[in-house]
């Protein structure tokens, strides 16, 4: 009976990349399909994942003096049309409201497609001085998007959930710092955290935010060649501040616009932390977003045998709980270790503990170490040290081999019958690009690529244009996208 059907994987991570994604999402217990279009539940593994980033990230928000609310789901179309081009942006995806029980509404509501809307006409009567700002406000809540194209759990769905922090400032200066300040947080949190290495840099002007003056953009590299765009940053201008009227007055008495950021993550990243490190065997969680990271599985072959080596499994996951390390003894009797293990592979923990009398007998424990399907031995006086530096170990061999993937899916091309082979080889490709909308266009038609971002690192020119030939005046880099 091969490893694949033990598991319920049917297919390869290289073989069908997007059937391995869909199986592994459902199987793993990470989410399940819900009876209603482009909506997933997410089931307790994902919501635990999402509670660790929620609880990171708004901890790190805090500390900048962001605060969190809540606003209506419910917008009014008219605030919607207030801002025209952020409103004919979002048109396609709006669903709507248009009764009430059985009567109709005078006024259609739009279910929220993003907040800012509804936010800034409060901001309009909030904030009359300097000393009202900045206002900087954070609300972690759900959105739905109508998705016309196919849908994907965690990646493309009609409901997911995010956070959307917006800010209000004195000047230019200081929105513009916050915006990027952000973006700095969240790159930290998605290398430091999900063990995923991101480019930062600009959209260009027609991929940025409807109504922004600029959007700062992370892309996140799949293996599949894709780029995911990981989170954004968006540094709004007055373009709304004179929209909605939200104006203050300044120390020397002269009534002036705010100037505005809006940013955001999403439960994308999830999906991302799947296709970036999980395998054939199921996920791999970092240790730094694993709700559980260690597993312990007691191993016994007759009753005398069980009630010792449970003991000895409860005692280990007393003293990891003390350290600080979440662990979990698997006591359930009506499954063999096997199947234990296969499971919890499935599901992505870390690290499994593996007890049995020999162990005890002999002062030691058997570690098993999810990145690199690797057993250790070590002495069970050590553990508590031991096992942190695993964990770290873990963390640091999970990016770096995400960094690597990087690496060998970049390829730079100075022709167009280079970035062609390349794309279609599953990477990212460099190159350099004259500005104009109309050959990122006409790259796009031809291969499928887009320019995903002008990286904040400017790099120097090393040819013409790669799509018209002409001198060039970016290096950028174009991708396939999720």
């Amino acid at each position: 009976m091969s490893v694949k059907h033990d598991l319920g994987l049917t297919v390869g991570k290289n073989e069908d990349f997007s059937e391995w994604y869909s199986q592994l999402v459902t199987k793993s217990g990470l989410a399940d399909y819900a009876p209603v279009h482009g909506c997933i539940v997410f089931r307790e593994l994902a919501y635990a994942i999402w509670e660790k980033v929620m609880s990171i990230l708004d901890a790190e928000f805090k500390k900048i003096g962001v605060k969190n609310v809540y606003f209506p789901l419910l917008i009014p179309e008219r605030l919607l049309k207030k801002e025209a081009e952020h409103f004919k942006g979002f048109t396609p995806e709006v669903a709507w409201v248009t009764h009430g029980g059985d009567e109709p509404l005078s006024e259609r509501l739009a279910i929220r497609p993003t907040s800012e809307t509804i936010m800034y006409e409060m901001y309009a009567k909030w904030i009359r001085s300097w000393r009202d700002l900045p206002l900087k406000l954070n609300q972690w809540c759900n959105i739905v998007r109508w998705e016309i194209k196919s849908t994907k759990p965690f990646l493309r769905n009609t409901e997911f959930l995010w956070q959307e922090g917006h800010t209000a400032h004195a000047t230019r200066d200081e929105a513009l710092q916050q915006a990027l300040e952000i973006l700095k947080i969240y790159k930290r949190f998605i290398e430091e955290y999900l063990a995923i290495p991101v480019l930062d840099g600009s959209k260009t002007e027609w991929e940025k935010f409807a109504g922004a003056e600029a959007t700062f953009t992370l892309e996140a590299l799949m293996p599949d060649g894709r780029a995911l765009q990981a989170g954004t940053s968006h540094f709004l201008g007055q373009n709304f501040s004179k929209a909605f009227e939200i104006t203050f007055l300044d120390r020397d008495g002269s009534t002036n616009y705010v100037w505005q950021t809006s940013w955001g993550v999403s439960t994308r990243l999830i999906g991302a932390m799947v296709m970036v490190h999980g395998d054939d065997k199921g996920l791999v969680i970092p240790p730094k977003i694993a709700p559980l990271q260690t597993v312990i599985i007691p191993i016994f072959y007759s009753e005398e045998e069980k009630a010792r080596v449970f003991s000895k499994c409860k005692e280990v996951e007393d003293r990891l709980l003390k350290k600080g390390v979440s662990a979990q003894a698997d006591l359930r009797e009506d499954y063999t270790p096997g199947w234990k293990y296969n499971d919890w592979e499935l599901k992505g923990v870390p690290v499994r503990i593996e007890i049995g009398p020999r162990d005890i007998n002999e002062g030691m424990l058997t570690l098993f170490r999810r990145d690199k399907s690797e057993r250790v031995r070590i002495r069970d006086s050590e553990l508590e040290d031991k096992i942190v530096l695993f964990l770290e170990d873990i963390q640091r061999s999970l990016y770096e081999k995400a960094k690597n993937m990087m690496i060998e899916k970049t390829g730079r091309a100075k022709t167009m019958s280079e970035l062609s082979d390349l794309i279609s080889r599953g990477m990212m490709v460099e190159a350099c690009w004259c500005g104009s909308r109309e050959c990122d266009e006409a790259v796009k038609e031809e291969t499928g690529a887009s320019i995903r971002l002008i990286p904040f690192e400017e790099k120097p020119v090393f040819s013409n244009c790669v799509k018209c030939g002409k001198p060039a005046s970016k290096v950028v880099y174009f991708a396939r996208a999720y």
